[in-house]
C-alpha cells in the first residue's frame, strides 16, 4: 500500500493512480523474511513460545510421571503468574539502562539477559530431582518463568520500535506467531517425543540449547536508540493533570495492595513446597483458596479499580490538579510516571469512558477464561497419568494435532465475529468451552459419549483407515472439539479487547486487561489440584464448566450495556 506522502506527491496518472498490490499471504511472507527485522521477528517469537510451552505445560507432564501429587503441581503452576503481572515490572525494562549490556542495544540487552537467565534456569532444572528436591525445582522454574515473561515485555517493545514502512508491526505480529506456534509444536509435542527416548533432564538441556542458539540473532538483530529526553509522560506535568502528591498518593494505595497480593501468593507457595513437618498438617491449597483468594482478587482488580475513580473524581475538585506546567524532573519522578502510567492511569480512563458499566467489562474479562483456564494445566498429567496414553500419542494428539485445530477455531472465530458480529461471536465462545469441559468429563469416565458420536458422524471407519483405534479416535474428538472451542474464543475475545481499550493507552491498558484474564485462572489452579486429588476429573471437569457460566451471564450483560450505548448514540445523532 502506498503511504500518504506517496499518494500526495504522486502525479496523476492512470499508472500512479493504481499502484502495484503489495504482495499477501506466503509471497508476503517470503519477501518480508529477506529483511533482517522479520526473520530476527520468527527467532524472537520462538524464543517466547518455547519457555511458556517447556514451563506452563511439559513440565506437569515431567512432574505427573515421577509421582508429584496433584495438589502440588497446582502450586508449581503459579508460575505463570509471572506472566500475568509482567506490565508491574515493564517499566524497568523500557527505561533501565542495563551494565555493560547496554550497548549492545535498547531492547536486545533485555532480551539477551533474559535469554541467558532462561537457559541458567533450564539448566537448574536439569539439575534437580523434582521427586525429591521440590523447592529447589520450583525456585528454577519461578526464575524461568520471571526471565520468559520479562523477555516478553522487552520483544513487544522492539516489534512496535523497528516497524517500518515495509515490515509493519502486523506483519511483524504475524510472524511473530509464527514462531510461536512453531515453539509451541518443539517445547510440546517433540519435547515428549523425546522425553520418551531419553531423560527429562537432558530433554531440558536440548531446549536450553536451542535459546541459546537464538542468541545469535539477538546479536544480530537491529535495535533502536533510546530517546535523548523524557517524552512518555509530558501529559502528566500540563495544566490540567493530576497533582504530583495525589498521583503518589494513589499510586501507593495500588503498589501496596499488589504487593501484598503477589507476597500472600509466594509466601503460601513456598510453604506448600516446604518438607512436611512430622505431627503438623500440610497446608491446603483449598483453604488458602477460600480465606486468602478473594482478598487477593480485591487487591489486585477492586482497590486499583477505587483508585482510579477516586483519582477521577479528584480531577474535577479545586487545587487537586496543576495550574501550570510541572517543570520539576528527577529519577524517582520518572519512576514514579512509567508506574503511575502502568497501574493507574489505564483504569482511570476506562472508569472515565465506561462509568459503572466498566465493572461488567472487568467482571467479564476476570471470568470469560474461566472454565478452560483453571485446568489446562492438568492436560498432560491427566493424558498421561490418568488416561495411560503414551508420550508420543499425546505428543501428536495435542501438539501437532491439536495445534491445527486451533488454528482451525480461529478461523471461524474471525468468520464468526465478521458474519454475526462482536457479541454474538463472544457470547457463542463463552458457550462452548463449557460444553468442552462436559466432553472432557465423559472422556474420563470412558467416552461412551464420544463414542456414540464418533461412529454417528462415521469417524470410526474414516480415522481407522489411518491406523486410529478407538481409544486414540476419543482424544482425538475431545481435543478437537475443545482446541475449536477454545479458539474461537480466543478470537472473539481478543478482538473485543482490542476494541475496549483507549487509543491513548493501546499498549498499557491491553496488556492490563490481558492480564487479567490470567488471574483468576492462575489463582484458581491450585485448588483444581487438589481436588483433582480428591473427587477425580470428571467432577472437577463438571465443577469448572458450571463455573463457566458466570462467563456467560457476563457476556449477556455486557451485550446489553453495548446495545444500550447504541442505542443513545443513535438517538443523540438523531
Amino acid at each position: 500500500m502506498a503511504s500518504t506522502a506517496d499518494t500526495n506527491t504522486a502525479p496523476a496518472t492512470p499508472a500512479a493512480a493504481a499502484p502495484a498490490p503489495r504482495p499477501k499471504g506466503w509471497k508476503l511472507l517470503k519477501l518480508a523474511l529477506r529483511k533482517r527485522k522479520s526473520a530476527c521477528m520468527l527467532g524472537f517469537g520462538f524464543s517466547s513460545g518455547l519457555p511458556y510451552a517447556l514451563l506452563i505445560g511439559t513440565l506437569n507432564a515431567w512432574l505427573g510421571e515421577v509421582g508429584v501429587n496433584l495438589a502440588t503441581i497446582g502450586v508449581l503452576s503459579w508460575i505463570g503468574l509471572s506472566y500475568s503481572f509482567k506490565f508491574l515490572w515493564s517499566p524497568l525494562v523500557d527505561r533501565f539502562h542495563l551494565p555493560l549490556l547496554d550497548r549492545i542495544g535498547r531492547r536486545k540487552s533485555w532480551i539477551l539477559l533474559c535469554q541467558v537467565v532462561m537457559i541458567a534456569g533450564f539448566a537448574g532444572l536439569a539439575a534437580t530431582n523434582p521427586a525429591t528436591d521440590i523447592g529447589t525445582f520450583a525456585i528454577f522454574a519461578f526464575i524461568s518463568a520471571l526471565a520468559s515473561a520479562t523477555q516478553d515485555v522487552a520483544v513487544d517493545a522492539w516489534r512496535i520500535d523497528v516497524a517500518d514502512e515495509d515490515t509493519p508491526v502486523e506483519l511483524l505480529s504475524a510472524i511473530y506467531q509464527f514462531g510461536y506456534r512453531i515453539a509451541s509444536i518443539v517445547g510440546g509435542a517433540l519435547a515428549l517425543v523425546l522425553a520418551a527416548r531419553m531423560s527429562w533432564p537432558l530433554v531440558y538441556l536440548l531446549m536450553a540449547g536451542l535459546i541459546g542458539v537464538v542468541i545469535v540473532v539477538t546479536l544480530r538483530a537491529p535495535d533502536t536508540d533510546r530517546p535523548e529526553r523524557e517524552t512518555l509522560h509530558l501529559a502528566l506535568a500540563q495544566p490540567g493533570a493530576l497533582a504530583p502528591r495525589y498521583r503518589a498518593l494513589a499510586l501507593g494505595v495500588v503498589g501496596l495492595s499488589w504487593l501484598w497480593a503477589i507476597a500472600t501468593i509466594v509466601r503460601f507457595m513456598a510453604s506448600m513446597l516446604h518438607e512436611p513437618v512430622p505431627g503438623v498438617p500440610p497446608p491446603s491449597v483449598a483453604d488458602f483458596t477460600k480465606l486468602y483468594g478473594p482478598w487477593v482478587i480485591f487487591a489486585t482488580v477492586a482497590v486499583p479499580l477505587i483508585v482510579a475513580a477516586m483519582t477521577n473524581w479528584l480531577r474535577h475538585r479545586p487545587g487537586s490538579t496543576l495550574n501550570e506546567p510541572d517543570t520539576h524532573a528527577s529519577p524517582l519522578r520518572t519512576a514514579a510516571n512509567h508506574l503511575y502510567v502502568a497501574l493507574v492511569a489505564p483504569l482511570a480512563e476506562l472508569a472515565s469512558r465506561l462509568g459503572w458499566g466498566v465493572l461488567i467489562v472487568l467482571g467479564m474479562i476476570l471470568t470469560y477464561t474461566l472454565c478452560y483456564n483453571i485446568w489446562g494445566s492438568f492436560a498432560f498429567p491427566f493424558y498421561l497419568e490418568e488416561l495411560k496414553y503414551t508420550k508420543d500419542e499425546v505428543a501428536f494428539a495435542s501438539k501437532v494435532f491439536g495445534i491445527f485445530m486451533t488454528i482451525l477455531g480461529i478461523s471461524l472465530g474471525g468468520y464468526l465475529f465478521a458474519r454475526l458480529g462482536r457479541m454474538p461471536t463472544i457470547l457463542i465462545g463463552a458457550i462452548l468451552p463449557i460444553l468442552g469441559n462436559f466432553v472432557y468429563a465423559d472422556l474420563a469416565e470412558g467416552g461412551a459419549n464420544i463414542d456414540a458420536i464418533g461412529r454417528g458422524l462415521g469417524l470410526h471407519a474414516l480415522l481407522g483407515l489411518f491406523g486410529f483405534d478407538d481409544r486414540m479416535l476419543r482424544l482425538l474428538m475431545a481435543i478437537s472439539f475443545e482446541n475449536i472451542s477454545t479458539g474461537i474464543a480466543g478470537a472473539a475475545f481478543v478482538a473485543y479487547m482490542s476494541g475496549i481499550v483507549s487509543r491513548q493507552y493501546t499498549a498499557v491498558q491491553y496488556a492490563l486487561l490481558s492480564s487479567l484474564t490470567f488471574l483468576i485462572g492462575s489463582l484458581g489452579r491450585g485448588i483444581a489440584g487438589e481436588a483433582f486429588d480428591q473427587y477425580g476429573y470428571a467432577t472437577v471437569f463438571r465443577w469448572t464448566a458450571a463455573a463457566g457460566l458466570v462467563a456467560v451471564v457476563m457476556v449477556l450483560l455486557e451485550w446489553m450495556r453495548v446495545s444500550r450505548e447504541a442505542r443513545i448514540t443513535a438517538a443523540t445523532r438523531d
